[in-house]
């Protein structure tokens, strides 16, 4: 049976000014969809843009970017909250679900710097900002000479914290430069070959609560089957070792016509210990190719990867 659209819609966001740009793009778009339905934009301060001192693995994860947004939900003050999908956390919480994902940007990584032009010119010792053990276990093993430091907050203050002088390079999304509108940011792309994507990079996510089948048939229109199949295998693989923010971790699945190419890594922060695996498999079964995966992980020494990951994080 086909649901009508509500008088009133409440999306909950973020106020980070990438966050906004999101929820203003799916309202848009939710505009186009349903022009009768009134459409507003809850923005909150999360505990995860709170917190700017300290690295996410040692403050409790990628939730601290949601849990107020479902709180909102849970307390009927928003119907749905949108995110970038690499911030949501790989089990949500019981009664909440994953309502549609957008057409995924541009999925690499991109080197921001105002004094050197690539990752291969920064003399030994130059000061690399990144919020991601995987950016840094990935920059370790290519250019052992550089120094990763953590780089916490939103994108305009991290730009900042270059312009400073802070860092001779920063390393950042490049789906997030392009949405603001800063792609000339961008000194290099990092490829996929260079720099494996985090899970979800680059997609956007629209999370309700759970059992809310008329929003489910609302969304249905936002949601890009290929991209929701790709990050599926992604988020899989980073379930099956935890998907948490305190290992070096990455996924990263194509598609085209049904078919399905993902390529996953996991490492040690340092860098001196990298497993990698790919396959090829159907689209249409996107846990079962993350799964494949993980197992060639698995007998590449995945375990004793993150034992040793353990190990540094409790040392």
């Amino acid at each position: 049976m086909k649901v009508s659209p509500p008088s009133k819609l409440i999306i909950a966001s973020r106020e980070s000014r990438l966050a906004m740009w999101q929820a203003e793009h799916v309202r848009a778009k939710l505009s186009a969809l349903y022009p009768q339905c009134s459409i507003e934009i809850l923005g909150m301060t999360t505990k995860g843009d709170q917190i700017l001192d300290r690295t996410l693995s040692k403050v409790g994860g990628k939730g601290l970017f949601v849990k107020e947004l479902e709180v909102a939900m849970e307390e009927r003050r928003a119907d749905l909250a949108v995110h970038s999908l690499k911030d949501v956390p790989m089990e949500l919480p019981e009664g909440f679900a994953l309502a549609a994902v957008l057409e995924r940007e541009d999925p690499r990584d991109a080197f921001v710097s105002n004094d050197y032009a690539s990752l291969a010119d920064l003399p030994d010792g130059a000061v690399v900002g990144t919020s991601s053990l995987r950016r840094q276990a990935l920059i370790a093993a290519r250019f052992p000479g550089l120094i990763v430091r953590p780089l916490r907050g939103n994108l305009d203050t991290r730009l900042g914290k270059l312009d400073r002088g802070e860092y001779a390079a920063i390393i950042l999304a490049a789906a997030g430069l392009k949405r603001l509108g800063v792609p000339q940011r961008i000194r290099a792309y990092i490829e996929p070959e260079q720099s494996l994507p985090a899970p979800g990079q680059g997609a956007m996510a629209i999370e309700i609560l759970a059992g809310r089948d008329d929003l489910t048939q609302l969304l249905a229109p936002l949601n890009h089957e290929a991209t929701a199949q790709a990050v599926r295998a992604e988020r899989t693989v980073s379930r099956v070792f935890g998907g948490s923010c305190q290992i070096p971790l990455a996924a990263f699945a194509t598609v085209s016509n049904g078919a399905m190419h993902l390529r996953a890594m996991v490492g040690t922060p340092d860098g001196t210990r990298i497993a990698v695996a790919e396959v090829d498999g159907a689209a249409g079964t996107p846990e079962a190719v993350g799964q494949q995966v993980a197992a060639l992980l698995e007998a590449k020494g995945a375990g004793d990867i993150l034992a040793a990951c353990r190990a540094m994080e409790a040392g």
